[in-house]
């Protein structure tokens, strides 16, 4: 997890318009970043100002913190095909603001059954709710997002019908879709994320969940993945799952299942499926929200 920062250490807020197409990304890779929290207005003629808040001691730390911002802001935005924001600064001295944006995070039921709360909030389960600790703003996929949220619906309806022995989770950011398929019912599952930063953060949510013995999580690509599994799941981006697409259908076991996320309606949804078609799956179920879409494919 990304080291506290101390008393004395300033704030650089910084702001930029986002395409709701990128949100979820962008909001991912500021929590990511920055290790801190990320605020995001209602979205408006398809854009939302977006926020991310980075700690820094001197100069040279707060100009690192904003190259590397830039940097990867531009990376990320070319994937959707997207030009790099102008990107507005200002610095905060309030020492306590490091902790002060906790008092906008409560818990709340991610899928119903399933609620998502904050380390530092009580909260008393009902009867048949199950819980997990997350801590928005540590790194990314608390479940906010509706990419997340079908995704793990379907996680919820394929461990209902018939609980996996394995499951993996592909670009598993906090960890948010193993830890679940773990309490809804899958044997063991292994979560794996190209970025050390999200391997670390999801280590610390699965241990104090005390899912550890049942969930593991590691930086091993794709590609050195050993064994086939019963569900795999991938919250990602059209173009990986299409450039995945080989790897992800080779470690589904026979009539295993898929399910994919992070998709929007309508070409990258009809793109997916004749992709993942023509390598021997089919469709068994999507579910919408707004402008996403979630599927659920089949060996």
């Amino acid at each position: 997890m990304t080291a506290q920062p101390q008393p004395s250490s300033q704030w650089l807020k910084t702001t930029f318009p986002c395409p709701e197409a990128a949100l979820e990304a962008v909001t991912d890779l500021l929590g990511v970043l920055s290790g801190s929290a990320v605020e995001q207005s209602p979205v408006k003629d398809g854009l939302s100002q977006v926020s991310g808040f980075f700690a820094f001691t001197n100069e040279t730390g707060r100009e690192d913190a904003l190259r590397r911002l830039e940097q990867e802001l531009r990376e990320l935005l070319a994937a959707y095909g997207l030009p790099a924001p102008q990107i507005s600064c200002s610095v905060l001295a309030d020492e306590d603001w490091a902790t002060s944006w906790q008092q906008y995070f409560k818990p709340f039921a991610i899928v119903p059954g399933l609620i998502i709360k904050p380390s530092w909030e009580s909260y008393a389960p009902q009867p048949g709710e199950q819980v997990l600790e997350m801590d928005p703003g540590m790194a990314f996929g608390t479940g906010q997002h509706a990419s997340t949220k079908l995704a793990l619906s379907l996680v919820e309806a394929c461990c209902q019908a018939a609980p996996p022995q394995q499951m993996l989770d592909v670009g598993t950011g906090t960890g948010i879709l193993a830890m679940a398929a773990a309490l809804f019912g899958a044997k063991a599952a292994a979560a794996i994320d190209n970025d050390p930063v999200a391997v670390a953060v999801a280590a610390e949510n699965i241990a104090r969940n005390g899912l550890a013995e049942r969930v593991t999580v590691s930086a091993e690509p794709l590609e050195q993945i050993s064994g086939q599994f019963d569900l795999i799941c991938a919250n990602i981006l059209h173009d990986v799952l299409v450039e995945l697409a080989p790897a992800l259908v080779q470690r589904l076991a026979a009539k295993g299942q898929l399910v994919l996320s992070g998709l929007l309606c309508g070409s990258q949804e009809e793109s997916i499926l004749r992709i993942y078609g023509q390598l021997g799956l089919r469709l068994r179920q999507a579910v919408y929200e707004e402008e996403w879409v979630s599927l659920l494919l089949e060996a």
